[in-house]
């Protein structure tokens, strides 16, 4: 009766699925013929070239970045050059391919000829320092590396006879570039691999190696988890600011692509910049960390009211937690167009918090889309109440299937534990009360740093804050604050007693320091081991 009850479900889900990617314009249901060339597109070539090759509209620009846009036409032939000159240079379906570059053609490029030789892509983090880049080339088994000309340094540390290519030059290159690859090589269609190579993302890497996380996607329907509750259209223009080698980023890129949609992109993030690049390309969409939106809305009124940014139906933030006050700030500045997801390497899209959520909850991370379950456990392995604090646990059919070093997440009746600590309200909607290795025990009570952090930001004239746990011999741990402010006069006795008006004793932080800026990794992410080794 479980395997018929199942059964019923997936289909449901099948069926809502197509619904959702038909109203996206995803699946045109009038050309069927397209329909099924999509389908096998990303069943033989994987998610990154399946997306592009199933654009309707081969002369629809497809990419724009610092040099010009590039059409879907354009893109396939120079894709296919480059596929062409990697095999002729001995790279294979075995091999790995890893890419350190920022947001630019190289980048975009590399992702598609890696998928048309069956190649394995590595996606690495543009933040790495050296000892990491290492470790995880030597891991993953690399067997091709592909990196902007300022990464050479970096590069100089892995072996000399590993064969590497420049994906972007700043001058004068004394290795082969992608650019020359291309210009000297056929455009012309090239023979499908005999499976699709596959893509390996990488954790965010706040503190050791990251590990790898493998990404395999056959069926269009996994964007139905995306398109569900953010609602994207085919043929507009979606702006990435997040970096493509982050889980945010390189899934709207590649859900952008299947659209037959433009994507955005430029090497570095600039707030300004970002608004001119919205205004430019009446971009609909626009894909960033809570980091980068924070840095656009502090502007001001006088340059925001420079650019014309009415194009914009939603503003995608991820890869962080968005607290209430920046999310509200936004929502003033930009209308009702803030979608909060949230989700993980391993797990992808958990929940999406629409607009209308975060009216009605600000902070909320929604609820899951269309594909996703996610439950709560307390601390005895229940399925939590609502109001009851536990611990996340999600899944869906974009899980990976274990690390590429054998390891796995703790599963539960199916689903992945995120490694976050949340709650649900009476309605449903998801909270994410903090990381569960980022608890403070002080003083035998527990405490997540998110709730005083957003409590702190809320406090006129700090821009950014952090809370971390530090020793104590009298509580064991004692909260420390981390404080960013704007233009001084913002006082610790101030803070503290704020943070003691609103909350319980044993969350107000002993410690207040003021820092010009909070360490974060290349996504966004809050250093909190740097943060607890300052005095």
């Amino acid at each position: 009766m479980s395997r018929i009850r199942a059964l019923a479900t997936g289909a449901a889900t099948a069926v809502r699925g197509i619904d959702v990617l038909r109203r996206a314009g995803l699946v045109p249901l009038t050309r069927p013929d397209h329909v099924l060339r999509s389908m096998i597109a990303v069943r033989r070539l994987g998610p990154i070239a399946g997306a592009a090759a199933a654009a309707r509209d081969r002369h629809a620009v497809a990419l724009v970045d610092d040099l010009g846009a590039l059409t879907f036409d354009e893109l396939d032939r120079r894709s296919n050059a480059l596929a062409r000159a990697f095999a002729e240079r001995g790279v294979t379906d075995r091999s790995v391919v890893a890419l350190l570059a920022r947001d630019h053609r190289g980048a975009v490029e590399t992702m598609l000829a890696t998928s048309k030789v069956g190649a394995r892509l590595l996606l690495m983090n543009t933040g790495f320092a050296q000892p990491q880049l290492v470790d995880v080339a030597r891991r993953e088994g690399v067997t091709v590396f592909v990196h902007d000309q300022e990464f050479g340094p970096l590069a100089d540390a892995l072996p000399a006879d590993l064969p590497s290519f420049i994906a972007w030059t700043d001058g004068a290159c004394g290795k082969t570039t992608l650019e020359e690859l291309i210009a000297g090589t056929d455009g012309g269609p090239v023979p499908m691999p005999r499976e699709p190579g596959g893509v390996v993302l990488l954790t965010s890497g706040t503190t050791g190696t990251p590990k790898g996380a493998p990404r395999q996607v056959r069926s269009p329907l996994a964007a139905a988890q995306f398109l569900d509750r953010i609602p994207l259209h085919a043929g507009e223009a979606t702006m990435i600011a997040a970096p493509l080698f982050h889980a945010t980023g390189f899934s709207q890129f590649v859900i952008t692509l299947a659209l037959g949609s433009t994507v955005v992109v430029r090497r570095r993030f600039d707030p300004e910049g970002t608004l001119r690049a919205v205004q430019d390309n009446r971009v609909t969409a626009l894909v960033l960390v809570p980091t980068m939106l924070r840095r656009i809305v502090d502007l001001g009124a006088e340059v925001l009211g420079r650019y014309e940014t009415s194009s914009l139906r939603v503003i995608f933030t991820a890869g962080s937690a968005l607290s209430p006050e920046l999310g509200d700030r936004a929502g003033r500045v930009f209308g009702d167009v803030i979608h909060n997801l949230y989700g993980s390497t391993e797990v992808s899209v958990v929940s999406v918090a629409t607009p209308e959520d975060w009216r009605a909850a600000p902070g909320t991370v929604g609820r899951a889309p269309v594909g996703c379950r996610v439950a709560i456990y307390d601390d005895d392995g229940s399925v939590a109440a609502p109001g009851v604090r536990g611990r996340i646990f999600a899944g869906s059919g974009l899980a990976f299937g274990g690390y590429t070093d054998g390891r796995h997440k703790e599963v539960v009746d199916g689903l992945l534990c995120t490694g976050d600590v949340g709650h649900f309200d009476a309605e449903g909607r998801l909270f994410v009360d903090g990381r569960d290795d980022d608890m403070i025990v002080s003083g035998g009570e527990n405490v997540f740093p998110g709730e005083v952090e957003n409590l702190l930001v809320a406090y006129p004239g700090v821009v950014e804050a952090a809370v971390v746990g530090v020793s104590d011999v009298e509580f064991g741990q004692r909260l420390r604050a981390f404080v960013v402010v704007e233009g001084g006069g913002v006082t610790a006795d101030e803070l503290r007693g704020y943070v003691k008006d609103h909350l319980a004793r044993f969350k107000v932080p002993r410690d207040v320091v003021f820092l010009d800026e909070l360490p974060r990794n290349a996504t966004g992410k809050v250093l909190r081991g740097r943060l607890a080794e300052l005095e």
